[in-house]
């Protein structure tokens, strides 16, 4: 009897195991969907894309066989052989009288590209866009930018990157330049719904929307794959990403691996890769070498590093000319990829778009494509002083510059940006006194407490330097409150006046007097001639009114 209880209790355990499995996955998936913001989307197909070489004419095959609609948007179209490539390519479909819409970001294109070309594709028959130029009644609003790198083409396919269009992502042979690394994936099935939808709101954005019947819905694209994939990004200012990483990054068991162009994580989000690698976690962060960074910034990003290598996770500096991806793979299972850094500018300010795909194939893919970029790259350690160091002798046979450099002012903009938001989060934290901090960011408080005295002896010595810039600013922000304080005040007139017009239309309605169906035209007695005529005075002072 005994024996019988023990063989029926081990057939029981399996099915137990496998409906506990099945609902930890669903309450997976819901934690995911919340977070994120955005819903799982089933029977697509994937196909992963590296560098421009592979990006590149895959977008254009797309553009070139569009029979119905192109949706092109990037924060970089650069005037260069990539960007007019683009451009004819973008024209001819337009002549053949194609819809094509291109929405580019302002601050993108402010320095690389000139209004001559915007022209010519105008010209060209596309309609082109403007993403949040700069405007004088809202001074600050121009930080927030359209940072996405999406193609969309007859509701049949989408690509989602971290590539912009210019020459420096296909390299520069002739100068010995090799191309810059970065990631892309191409999509068919359902989710190019949520793709066009995306687009769809950042155009809105920028003027009329695009019709409704324009867009397609998800039940009426056909399944392609097997893919579950979810659109991450639909609005800014969600930080549906930032609580999407948060949580992958708690979930994860085994491993952990993340390439990022430049890192900024919160203290919540370092607080967590820590606690995963301590966790026994395989946690990896892969960031671009020397190339293109400020000389002097370099210090100050490697004092980044510190919390997390005495954490265990493991530090790689990229050894090419510029490592501008931005993916992450957990677990063997997990995977995302997109336009997305991991800094605050991506989590809470810029319109962003990446896909988060969960498919044991992509996801093993991803990982093999992370092992191949750490054979290009230099493991950063802390050595017995407590400093970081790269590992010179890790690869002996293989020189760590191996590639030229173009220095680029978009690149050396962002990573000081990092460092200086990096440098500003440590300086608060130590005013405050609300963080522990150690001797990690002894580095970046002593920068920050040189740059604080730098400034009072300016203000001191020439108060000039000082006043001018904060009055001209403040001055600014205050003509630009008064002109949106009379927008709504404005508004608000209008509002008020259309609602007594439709009050007085409705007593107006209220006070029509029906004459009888037996008084035809014509047959009307004078007295209720007479009648309706009063009341039709009244009907038009009440209008006038």
């Amino acid at each position: 009897m005994a024996k019988f209880k023990l063989t029926h209790l081990l057939r029981e355990i399996p099915h137990e195991t496998a409906r506990e499995d099945a609902s930890a996955r669903i309450m997976a998936a819901q934690a995911f969907s919340r977070a994120a913001g955005a819903p799982l989307v089933h029977g697509n197909s994937i196909r992963l894309l590296k560098d421009a070489s592979e990006n590149y004419p895959a977008w254009l095959d797309a553009i070139r066989s569009a029979e119905k609609n192109v949706y092109f948007e990037n924060y970089i179209i650069r005037n260069d052989i990539i960007g007019q490539r683009f451009a004819d390519a973008l024209i001819a479909k337009a002549k053949e009288g194609i819809r094509v819409r291109l929405l580019y970001d302002w601050l993108g294109g402010l320095t690389e590209t000139s209004s001559n070309f915007w022209r010519h594709l105008s010209n060209g028959g596309v309609e082109v866009r403007c993403f949040n130029p700069m405007r004088f009644d809202s001074p600050l609003a121009w930080l927030s930018r359209l940072h996405r790198k999406s193609v969309c083409v007859d509701d049949r396919v989408a690509f989602v990157s971290g590539l912009c269009v210019g020459q420096m992502w296909d390299g520069y042979p002739e100068r010995n330049i090799a191309p810059w690394r970065d990631t892309g994936v191409e999509l068919r099935g359902p989710v190019v719904a949520d793709v066009i939808n995306s687009f769809a709101r950042a155009w809105a954005e920028t003027g009329p929307e695009i019709p409704a019947d324009e867009l397609p819905a998800p039940d009426s694209i056909p399944i392609a794959g097997h893919i579950d994939v979810r659109v991450l990004g639909n609005f800014a200012a969600t930080a549906g990403l930032y609580r999407l990483e948060q949580l992958i990054t708690v979930l994860a068991q085994k491993t952990l691996w993340l390439t990022d162009a430049y890192f900024v994580g919160t203290t919540s989000y370092v607080q967590a890769l820590r606690g995963a690698a301590m966790d026994n976690v395989d946690v990896r962060l892969l960031v671009p070498g020397s190339s293109g960074d400020l000389k002097f910034l370099r210090p100050i990003s490697r004092a980044g590093y510190r919390p997390l290598l005495e954490a265990g996770v493991r530090v790689f500096e990229w050894n090419g000319s510029m490592l501008h991806a931005k993916t992450a793979v957990a677990d063997g299972r997990w995977a995302r990829v997109g336009s997305s850094n991991l800094n605050m500018a991506s989590w809470l300010g810029n319109w962003e778009l990446d896909i988060a795909v969960e498919n044991l194939d992509f996801a093993q893919k991803m990982e093999q494509m992370y092992l191949e970029d750490l054979e290009n790259s230099t493991e950063i350690v802390l050595n017995k002083k407590n400093r970081v160091r790269p590992i010179v002798d890790q690869l002996p046979h293989r020189p760590r510059r191996q590639y030229g450099v173009v220095r680029r002012r978009s690149g050396s903009a962002s990573r000081l940006t990092a460092g200086a938001l990096r440098v500003g989060n440590t300086v608060g934290a130590a005013i405050t006194s609300r963080l522990v901090l150690g001797a990690a960011e002894a580095k970046i408080m002593f920068f920050g407490g040189v740059t604080l005295l730098a400034l009072t002896v300016i203000a001191l010595l020439e108060p000039l330097l000082m006043v001018i810039p904060f009055s001209l600013l403040a001055g600014w922000i205050g003509i630009s409150l008064l002109i949106q304080a009379h927008r709504l005040h404005r508004n608000g007139q209008n509002d008020a006046a259309a609602q007594n017009a439709s009050i007085a239309s409705d007593e107006a309605q209220d006070k029509v007097i029906e004459l009888p169906n037996s008084v035809r035209e014509g047959q009307q007695p004078k007295d209720i001639r007479k009648e309706a005529q009063e009341t039709q005075e009244i009907q038009k002072a009440l209008r006038q009114q």
